[in-house]
Formats: structure tokens, sequence, C-alpha cells
């Protein structure tokens, strides 16, 4: 269970003040796939910051787990989030001039795993996602849509049970957009992990069990979930 409570959230002072996020709350069920819908700038992407310990806001609380993540200690915080979450981008932030095992191997070398138990892992998590053959291919010769599911292995590698994506398809053409949803469908299903996506695709949110709709920092409709909310 995620729970967010009356969180908000600005940036600058004074005249120049900006409110982000202004008393979002909301509860997912663990094992959830969770659409978190908006416009540019409407504060979605802030909401998941927050919501991962990448940004603290002013006021609220984000208990994950039953640990509130707010209260923890920066160096915790680090820790909690390496252990439990991993991240998938647009802009996918893959090292081009790594190979695909290197790339997929960084967080498990970064974690400490033994070398025996990292390869398997590492071998995984490309089977997962078609990458198997290009093992030992550099990372900057993969199509756009291989490099989205490499950044995919990468996040599943270590079998995090919060798993956030940020736009995942929005660089993609639409089947392998539709590749790319559907791998990050199967590992939540499977995995029994929860899913955060943040998007303007309503079509994408449509095949989330969950969807919070954000404008303006205030959350405009939930669906799904424990309760439905419209405002």
């Amino acid at each position: 269970m995620i729970e967010v409570k009356h969180v908000s959230k600005t940036y600058g002072k004074k005249h120049n003040e900006f409110v982000a996020l202004d008393d979002v709350s909301f509860e997912i069920p663990s094992g959830s796939s969770v659409a978190i819908v908006g416009k540019s700038g409407s504060g979605k992407s802030t909401l998941m910051h927050v919501m991962s310990g990448l940004d603290r806001p002013e006021k609220g609380e984000v208990i994950i787990g039953g640990q509130n993540i707010l209260k923890m200690k920066q160096k915790a915080v680090d820790h909690f989030r390496a252990t439990k979450m991993s991240f998938i981008f647009q802009s996918f932030f893959i090292q081009g001039n790594e190979t695909c095992y290197d790339n997929v191997g960084l967080p498990l070398e970064i974690a400490r795993i033994a070398s025996k138990k990292r390869k398997d892992m590492i071998l995984a998590a490309l089977r997962a996602v078609e990458l198997e053959d290009k093992i030992k291919v550099r990372a900057k010769n993969l199509s756009g849509g291989q490099k989205q599911r490499l950044a995919i292995a990468r996040a599943i590698v270590s079998e995090p049970k919060v798993l956030f994506a940020d736009e995942p398809t929005g660089n993609l053409d639409s089947t392998t957009g539709e590749t790319i949803e559907n791998l990050l469908f199967d590992y939540c299903k499977t995995y029994k992990a929860t899913l955060i996506i943040v998007t303007h695709d309503s079509e994408l949110a449509s095949k989330c069990d969950m969807a919070i709709n954000i404008r303006d920092g205030r959350i405009q409709a939930i669906r799904g979930g424990k309760t439905e909310v419209a405002s």
C-alpha cells in the first residue's frame, strides 16, 4: 500500500512562488497499475518525485509499506529507493558505449550483488525483454524500441516492488509503444509489483487498474482504487 496524505509542494519564493502540488491525498493498493495523468505543468512529475523520495514536499506524508519515507534521513531514503524501487524514463538514460549486459548489471554492481548471481539475474532480465541476443551489443547501436526495452531490463533486474515509469512510450511509435506497455504490465502481474506510470496518454491510462487525474497541482478525479473521486 502506498499512501499519499495531504502533500503540498511549492517552488520559488514570494512573488515567484509556484504551487506544484496542493493538498494531494490518495491510496494505491499494493500490486496495482496506476496512471498519473495530466498535461505538461500539471504536477504529475513532481508527484512522482515526491512519492519516490527524489523530492521532499513542505507538508504531508508518503507512506510505503507502512514506512513514512519523508521522516527518514536522506541516506535511509536513498537505500529504500535503491532496494524497493526502480525508474524508467522517456529519455532512456542508458550508457551508449556500454554493452547491454553491462547496462543491466549496473544496479546490481552498485548493490554489490555477487558476480555469479549477478550474471543469472542479468540474463533473466534481458530474456524478459527479448534482448538476450544483444548481450554484447553496445547500447548506442540499438533501435529506439530496443533502448527502451534495455531500460526496462535494467529497471526490473533487481525485482523492485515499486516501478515508476515517466512517459515510457512517449518517444516510440504505436506498435513499439504497445510492446513496452505489455512488458510493464506483465512485470507488474508476475511479481505483484506496483506500477506507477506518469503519462498524458488517456488510452494508456485506461489500461491501468487506477487513474489519478491531476491539474494545476490538485487532484481532479480518481478512477479505481478504494474510492472514486471527482471534483
